[in-house]
Parts: C-alpha cells; structure tokens; sequence
C-alpha cells in the first residue's frame, strides 16, 4: 500500500510546495528555532560571554600601540604586565564558558527540534507511511537536525563575535586613522559580491545533498532489514548497484559543496591579504611621513587581523546558514504535514452495538478502486467472516474499520453514530487486532505481550493470556522463558511462535471488538486447532471480525462476506454459500476436500 486517497497531504506534497516558497527564506528557519523554545537566559549568558571576549580583544592592540610608541625596558611595569595576563585569562574564561553555554543552547534546541518530531511522527497516519520510506524519515529526526545543531553550537558564536569584532574594529579604525580604514572597506562590496551568489548555490547543493542523504538512509534500512531476503534472492549485486548509485550521488554532491568552498575560501583569503599589503605599505608612508607612530601602524595591522578572521568565520556562518535552511524546510515539511486527532470526539464505550457499513467505497491515489459500494451489518457478539481472493480489499477493509484510512465515500457506523464520532484513542483501545504479519518489536516476549497496555500487568494475567494463546507452551521451553529476547521484529522466533504471542497480546486487552486477520495462518494443524480453541473462548460475547483463506477457520461464522475485486459477491452462512455461490463451492471443494457429488446431492435436495 504505497499511495493513498488521501496521503497528497500527508505525504507532504503540499508542504512541499510550501517550502518551494520557502526556498532560501530565513524567517522559517528562525521561527521553527524560536519554536523549540531555547533556553534564553542561558544564551544571553552565552552571547554576553561572547561579547566580553570580543570586547576585550579589541583592547589588546591599544595596550600594543602604547607599548610600542613608548617601548622601553623602564617603562614596562609588574602592573603592566599583571593586567595583560589578568586580560587574556579573563578572555579565555569568558570564550570558554561562552562555548560551553553555546553548546548546551545548541543541544537543547536540537533536543527539542528532535522531540516535536518523534511526536509528530508517531502521530502522523498511515497514508503518510505508505508515502515516505523509513530510513527517509530517519534521516530527517538524525541528519538534517544535526546540521541545524552544528550552525548553533560551531558558527553562532563566532558570528556574533565576529559582528562585534568587525565592527567595533572598524569603529576604532576611524579614529586612528579614517583614510585608511576606507581603503579598507572596499574590500565590503567585494566580498558580498562573492558570498551572495556562492551562498545562494550553496543553498541548492546543501538542499539536494539533504534530500540525497535522506534517500540513501532510505536504501540503507530497507536493505538491512530485510537482509534475509536479500541473501535468499541472490540481489546482493543488485542492491549494491543501487547502493552504489547513491554512494555516488552523494559523491557529487560533496564535490559540488568542495567546489564551492573551494571558491570561497581563497578569494576571500585573497582579497584580505591583498588588502592586508596595501593596508601596510600605505601605513608605511604615512608612518615616515609622520602622520601616524609605529603603534599606530601595529595597532591598525592587529585590528585588521580581528577583522580578517572573523570575515573568514561570517563566510563559513553563512555557509552553514544555507545548509541549515535547506535542512529545515524538510523538517518544517513533515511538521506541517496532516496529523491524526486521537482526542477529539465522544469517548467510545458502548460496543455492544452493531457495525453498520453503508456504501464504503475506498481508492489509493492515483490507483484504482480496491472496494466499492460495501454494504453489510455485523451484528454485536457474533462472527463475520470476510473470505475470498487474495487482492480483493480484505486487509484494507480491516484498515477502515481501525480508522487507517477514512473512505472515499459511505460511512461505517456502530450503532447510529459513525465511528469517526469518536475519539480515535478510545476508538483502537477497544480494538483487538492479530494480523497476518504477526509483528514484534524487539525486545522481551514479556514486553511484546505487555505492548500498548497503559496499566500494570501482573505475572498471572500474562502467564494467563500466554496459556490461553497456547503460547506459553513454547515460552516455558525457553531458557530465559518470559524474558526471551525475539530479536528484531522477532525474527528469533518462528512464524507459529509469532503469531501465538500476537494473539496473546490481544487477549490481554481484553477487547470488546476483535479483528483477526489471517490469526492462524502460520500455525501448524495441531497449533492451529490449540488456538482456535483459544479463539473460541476469547471471541464469546465480543464482536468479531475474521479474515481467513483457509476456510476451515470460518465455517462456523454467523456470517460470511464474500469479496471479490472489491465488491460483494456473496453472504450468508457456510451452507448457504456452499450450496448458492461458485467461488465459494469452489474453495471450500479444494480446501476441505468436500467431493463434487456432494454439492450436487444437496442442490437436489
């Protein structure tokens, strides 16, 4: 299920389109960091910490001119001296606290970007999944974040330093001596006349390079946890050729980043030194002219240096900026993108009622209809089997009635009301649903059986629900027994043993409406008749819902449903279908080995 009906949004094809508005904006960039409410007393400690230091630099060649133009061995001073070492101790506390403090603002932001993430993730629905591959979304939460996490910790400090340092250099220059401090300044025009294209490209390669990291993570998890499959197909060289194509997209995409740092670097580097010669053998004749002293001239050349270094630190801010910017726009994508409202809506508590699905119609985007026009009642406290060929919008209908998808049109209702009436939480925690899949998460079997009970489960009710499951047949064999690791999506235990721990976590809900896809389709005969017993008893009273091929496991429903390409081609009991609908004879003659003269004695009769 790779495309929705509704996932346009969800999937973020309208964000998308928004952040290509976006593209090279500052303002949503500072307002998701605003968002994720930084600690502001800490980096105005920060910023604070970051001006002293700066401050005080710039006080050190006015020590340096007065040294030089009055140098001599008697006019140095113990005083002198303590102040200067009293200055740059000073200095380097105030740079380290500075850095520190940065690096705390820095990992909290991202702590929190990071958090509003996960959670928004973990609330987004299905369609939005079916639409953006795993290790994509992985990338994002890791990768992007961490780019916005290196701008704040590694090149925000020194831009505000370096603001600071420019311009309260500057400031002084012009009292020393204005001419050349506006020689100096032609090299202004002349930088941004390089930075402001470069950073412009440098915004599209870091956007493309994002979108290409965020891909190659996607291949990377897929591959890896599917990795059996992989070896069992012999597709090793298939996927390293794809694994390869991204290796190699993100290849160029560093060459480009080079290319343009490449470009960066030295032209800044050479208009600074060319200014920094100039600077100097002006300074030099107006020295022998006498217009400025020599501790004019060093002072000037020091202050020209905190001038060159911090325009080599803005370049690599400005660098990083439009690496984070192109980093954010995926992120504020996904954060915009549809949601589910788990608390909306009445609290579900009556499920005694009967499921009503009037004119269900459901079709994935840009696919064809996968079920048309549903019309059936399944009445509370009684079975309903859903059977018929694979493809036929089985599954999907049980993703409806969970509320994983909303349909195209009709409406499902329990009792009078739709079930969308009610809060989406309340609604899945009556809810009992076994799979075909039969997924795990790794972890403990006890913690897999416990999943999603919000109350403290006592040894007994485990033990009691592994029992009844027959899963406790093989857990006791086991020698960790509850405690048994199953590995990632429990592939240390086998298909059987995966769905009998499925079905004990249902039971442990205790839910007022079961939905049984497939429940014992990986169970051996002897298994499968153990928890069909099980079943039995857990399905007393309670509304059931059951998906099965095997035919065995529904001749004793109230009711079938039998779908075929989406729609309903037949219902009733088991006889009834058997002796009135063709498909169904057909299954039932090649699954239960029922012989053809059979069929026709009791069309006779």
């Amino acid at each position: 299920m790779k495309e929705n009906v509704q996932s346009g949004s969800p999937s973020g094809s309208e964000p998308n389109s928004k952040s290509g508005r976006r593209t090279g904006s500052l303002k949503p960039f500072i307002r998701l960091i605003r968002e994720t409410n930084p600690p502001k007393l800490m980096l105005g400690i920060a910023l604070f910490m970051s001006v002293v230091t700066t401050l005080v630099s710039l006080v050190i060649p006015l020590f340096t001119k007065n040294l030089v133009d009055s140098f001599s061995i008697s006019s140095i001073k113990p005083a002198q001296i303590a102040l200067i070492i009293g200055i740059f101790i000073a200095q380097a506390i105030a740079g380290g606290v500075s850095i520190y403090l940065l690096n705390h603002v820095g990992q909290s932001v991202v702590a929190n970007l990071r958090d509003r993430l996960w959670k928004k993730l973990l609330i987004l629905p299905v369609p939005y999944f079916d639409n953006n591959l795993t290790g994509e979304t992985v990338s994002r939460m890791t990768n992007d974040t961490a780019v916005v996490k290196g701008l704040i910790t590694d090149n925000l400090t020194n831009f505000i330093g370096g603001i600071i340092s420019i311009v309260g250099a500057v400031t002084i220059l012009l009292f020393l001596d204005w001419r050349m401090t506006l020689i100096m300044l032609t090299a202004v025009p002349l930088s941004m006349l390089i930075l402001v294209p470069l950073g412009r490209q440098m915004h599209r390669i870091s956007k493309g390079l994002q979108d290409e990291t965020a891909r190659f993570t996607g291949i990377l998890s897929q591959v890896l946890s599917e990795i059996r499959l992989v070896k069992a197909s012999n597709a090793e060289a298939n996927e390293y050729t794809s694994g390869k194509k991204g290796i190699t997209n993100l290849f160029q995409f560093g060459l480009k980043e080079a290319r343009v740092q490449a470009v960066i670097g030295p032209l800044i580097s050479f208009v600074l030194m060319m200014l920094l010669v100039v600077i100097i053998g002006y300074g030099g004749v107006r020295v022998s002219s006498g217009a400025l002293t020599a501790g004019d001239l060093v002072a000037f050349i020091l202050y020209l240096i905190q001038i060159i270094m911090p325009m080599s630190q803005l370049t690599m801010f400005f660098t990083q900026l439009q690496k984070a910017i192109g980093a954010t726009e995926r992120i504020i994508s996904t954060l915009h993108s549809e949601e589910e409202d788990h608390a909306s809506g009445r609290e579900f508590e009556n499920a005694f009622q009967p499921m009503k699905l009037e004119h269900v119609t459901f079709a994935y985007e840009n696919g064809e209809t996968v079920l048309e026009d549903l019309n059936f009642t399944v009445e509370p406290g009684k079975v309903t089997a859903v059977v018929g060929p694979s493809g036929g919008g089985k599954t999907t209908l049980f993703s409806l009635v969970e509320r994983f998808y909303k349909p195209v049109s009709g409406t499902i209702q329990m009792g009078t009301d739709p079930i969308d009436a009610y809060s989406l939480q309340s609604w899945r925690s009556q809810i009992g649903y076994v799979s075909q899949e039969s997924p795990l998460t790794a972890g403990t079997i006890r913690e897999n059986i416990i999943y999603g009970t919000n109350r403290t489960v006592t040894q007994a009710e485990l033990e009691y629900a592994a029992n009844m499951a027959y899963a406790d047949i093989f857990i006791n064999e086991l020698p960790d027994k509850y405690d048994t690791e199953v590995g990632e999506r429990g592939i240390k235990l086998s298909g059987g043993q995966r769905q009998r721990i499925s079905i004990a976590r249902a039971l442990l809900r205790d839910p007022k409406i079961l939905m049984l896809d497939e429940a014992t389709s990986s169970l051996d005969s002897q298994s499968e008749l153990a928890v069909q017993n099980a079943l039995k008893n857990l399905m007393n009273g309670r509304t059931t819902l059951v998906i099965a091929h095997r035919l065995s496991t529904v001749v004793d429903a109230d009711q079938i449903i039998f779908i075929e390409k989406g729609k309903i081609t037949g219902r009733g009991t088991h006889e009834e279908l058997f002796q009135t609908h063709k498909m169904y004879h057909e299954f039932a003659t090649q699954q239960l080995r029922i012989k053809e003269h059979q069929f026709e004695g009791a069309a006779e009769s």
